[in-house]
């Protein structure tokens, strides 16, 4: 009988030293499952910026505005000045067509991506290099502009869409490019 007494002292001692989360601790750290949806979360959020911009590159602005909500705000400001606010995605793709038409060539080169995720919205700032070559009259050049994008998304029907976006022209530089 000595033997399970020393067992049952000894397994209850074990208990007592574990850690042990707090009811608070318990629900603050999120499980597996939750940690993933985050992670899944964020690849679709940085999957819809690149996104943009790899249709921006090609002009494809009629499938690029069905990234944006119906009822989006885009609102664009270039040197501490506001250049443009556009509201719903009829305006928006009107706007962004009309500026793309402007250039010959169009990159985006998306750089950190940090989201703040809250359910079924998220928040979310994006570093881009933009890259415009034009033409004005016999003479080429190229714009080179660092953009930050403050974006609003949303998870409608099980996809994430851009439901408003603040992009900051914070910089830019312009210079000739030779030939055609």
């Amino acid at each position: 009988m000595k033997i399970p007494a020393l067992a049952i002292v000894t397994a209850t001692l074990a208990l007592c030293l574990l850690p042990q989360a707090s009811p608070a601790q318990s629900k603050a750290e999120p499980t597996l499952s939750q940690r993933l949806q985050q992670l899944e979360d964020r690849a679709a959020l940085k999957t819809l910026v690149d996104t943009f911009s790899n249709l921006a590159d090609t002009k494809s602005v009629d499938a690029q505005v069905l990234l944006f909500t119906e009822d989006a705000s885009v609102d664009s400001w270039s040197e501490g000045k506001q250049v443009s606010s556009l509201k719903g995605r009829k305006q928006i793709g009107k706007s962004f067509s009309d500026y793309l038409a402007l250039f010959d060539t169009v990159y985006h080169m998306n750089g950190q991506q940090t989201v703040e995720l809250h359910g079924d919205r998220a928040t979310g700032t994006s570093y881009c290099l933009v890259v415009l070559i034009g033409k004005e009259g016999d003479q080429r050049y190229r714009n080179t502009s660092g953009v930050i994008y403050r974006d609003e998304y949303v998870r409608r029907d099980g996809r994430w869409l851009i439901a408003k976006r603040v992009s900051n022209f914070s910089w830019r530089s312009r210079e000739d490019v030779p030939g055609r």
